[in-house]
């Protein structure tokens, strides 16, 4: 197990795009960290700067506090898992898995490379698949036969370069749990980079939201999705994504489409009337009115609004109420849109209800919803204004904590790891 320290890294091709910029980022002993964010964002090149695959322009990269800038990729003992699996083809399963057994001085004797891959067959459920070739596996498999060659090198840190993305949906789903697993069975410091949010969230640790190349939060999930620093990060954790709505300050009030609501001290503070203002508000904030108890009716806001589409997934449902948005908010979302690949920035407030709803398509709805669950943004900057620092250094310290005990009981459970 290894720690990897990011100080300052920044890579600037010779062209003069800057692709990642001033990035700081610890990864601690034992952690699984995602490097998250939409296509260009510079998360893939961060990557091959940590395993030496790309140079660093300037910053330092450490690793067990050593610096390896100027280290071959073979000098850093980082095994690395491809996007296309990186499999030999005219190699069976067996003799893919102990390739890097049978480079550099120190050889292993023939019966130890069987062991050694014989156990890491049993871990990722390969056994019976050793005399096969890569051609004659699932993407699964060859995904597994991938890992099996990482873990074989007894590294000191895993990458993993959006290992999971040639998968259908149901594959997905399944290695994700399968790494997370085994991830924690061995204790391996890991770097992954995606750009699914869902990956993301049921995977690391801690998550690096990039933009542009620039970091712009690293938190865990939960911090992320409850205490995002700005509108973009916002914007790019959850699903459905956060509603945005256009907000004026009034007296006393955030004029908002379909109602309005108290308006916070910390916006109060640095806003004046008339001021524009951007709520963020998360689809489950929402209820059927008619659904809520009464007790907890009174600690929300009631309001009507037409529903112009349901879409009913039995446990829940999402209603869909458009709204004229204001033109610079719009321009504002617009520009977020395209950079989050055009992943749902639009003029409708998204609400998810319970199964149980009775609302449709068509009907004029009155809906709930908690006020203290919003964010405010600034119209300009993205900044969120609304961020509780006291409760967002509480849940990283919550977070790590339960990091390091599942890492113990995973360890405990799962014997010492291969």
């Amino acid at each position: 197990m290894s720690t990897i320290e990011m100080k300052h890294i920044t890579k600037v091709y010779g062209d003069g795009f800057k692709a990642v910029t001033d990035v700081d980022i610890d990864v601690a002993d034992g952690e699984f960290l995602i490097l998250v964010g939409p296509s260009g964002s510079g998360k893939s090149t961060l990557l091959r700067m940590i395993v030496g695959l790309e140079d660093i322009s300037s910053g330092d990269m450490l690793i067990d506090g050593q610096r390896v800038n100027d280290r071959a990729p073979r000098d850093r003992n980082l095994s690395m898992v491809f996007q296309n699996y990186a499999l030999y083809p005219h190699l069976t399963v067996f003799e893919n898995i102990a390739f890097p057994l049978r480079l550099g001085k120190n050889k292993l004797p023939d019966d130890q490379v069987k062991k050694m891959v014989g156990d890491i067959a049993d871990v990722l459920e390969l056994r019976e698949h050793l005399d096969r070739k890569p051609a004659n596996l699932s993407g699964g498999q060859r995904q597994r036969v991938a890992m099996g060659g990482a873990i074989i090198r007894k590294a000191n840190a895993f990458l993993f370069d959006e290992p999971l993305s040639n998968l259908d949906a149901k594959l997905r789903g399944q290695m994700r749990t399968e790494i997370s697993r085994l991830q924690r069975r061995l204790g391996v410091t890991t770097v992954y980079v995606t750009h699914d949010q869902t990956e993301a969230m049921t995977l690391g640790d801690r998550v690096a939201v990039l933009r542009r190349g620039v970091l712009q939060q690293v938190a865990s999930p939960r911090e992320l999705y409850e205490q995002p620093v700005n509108l973009f990060v916002a914007g790019f954790i959850g699903s459905p994504p956060m509603n945005f709505l256009p907000a004026t300050v009034g007296d006393g009030v955030l004029d908002m489409p379909f109602t309005q609501v108290p308006i916070p001290q910390e916006v109060s503070a640095v806003k004046n009337k008339g001021d524009l203002v951007i709520v963020g508000v998360r689809p489950e904030a929402f209820e059927d009115a008619a659904l809520v108890e009464e007790g907890q009716r009174a600690k929300g806001i009631t309001f009507q609004a037409e529903v112009d589409v349901t879409e009913w997934l039995g446990n829940e449902k999402y209603a869909y109420l458009p709204f004229e948005p204001h033109p610079d908010v719009q321009a504002a979302l617009n520009e977020l849109d395209r950079e989050l690949d055009g992943e749902a920035m639009r003029t409708q407030l998204v609400v998810s209800l319970d199964g149980t709803s009775k609302i449709r398509q068509g009907d004029s709805a009155e809906l709930w919803f908690d006020p203290a669950a919003a964010h405010v943004f600034d119209a300009e900057s993205g900044e969120n204004l609304t961020r509780d620092e006291a409760k967002a250094a509480e849940i990283a310290e919550e977070s790590e904590s339960d990091r390091k005990r599942e890492l113990e009981r995973a360890q405990q459970r799962e014997g010492s790891p291969v």
